[in-house]
């Protein structure tokens, strides 16, 4: 299972990115806390689906327990709201990337979609996931799936082409 998970990591970062919406450092707690949950057996596979695709279940349901569980922290929302944010030192690739101007504006018009059209749009483009993973995943029906895949596709669509008049 240790090698699975090794194999499967910069995906699963990249879905844990995802589910935290792009907060790295609560990505990395959220990864972790699903990877301790699979190698104890707190989740265990069954087989019903494939490896990476209960594996991301595993990582969205661990990010929505981290969220749940910061949102009722009223002292830690007081805290977020009074630190200074952090500054990273270290070059991320990531971040370059997201430097360039295209990538800005399709990062400004994924957050303006709904978290299930950001969803499932990131696990079919970015996770290689196919309609039907994607719904069984988020614990939807395909034909949902397939509703805000056609949505958040013709919405980006609609809002990169506003950035390029506007």
């Amino acid at each position: 299972m240790e090698a699975a998970l090794e194999e499967l990591h910069a995906e699963s970062f990249g879905w844990a990115l995802a589910c935290c919406d792009r907060d790295r450092t609560l990505a990395e707690d959220v990864l972790q806390a699903a990877y301790v949950k699979v190698l104890d057996g707190r989740a265990v596979f069954e087989g019903r689906s494939s490896l990476k695709t209960f594996l991301f279940g595993v990582i969205r349901r661990t990010a929505m327990e981290h969220r749940r569980a910061r949102w009722l922290d009223a002292g830690g929302l007081l805290r977020r709201l009074v630190a200074p944010p952090s500054v990273a030192v270290v070059a991320d690739p990531e971040l370059e990337v997201l430097s360039d101007e295209r990538s800005r504006a399709l990062a400004g018009a994924l957050e303006r979609l709904s978290r299930r059209q950001k969803e499932v749009l990131h696990l079919v483009f970015y996770q290689d996931l196919t309609l039907d993973e994607a719904a069984s995943l988020l614990g939807i029906a395909p034909g949902s799936a397939r509703r805000h895949y056609d949505r958040g596709k013709a919405r980006l669509r609609r809002l990169l082409g506003e950035d390029r008049r506007g």
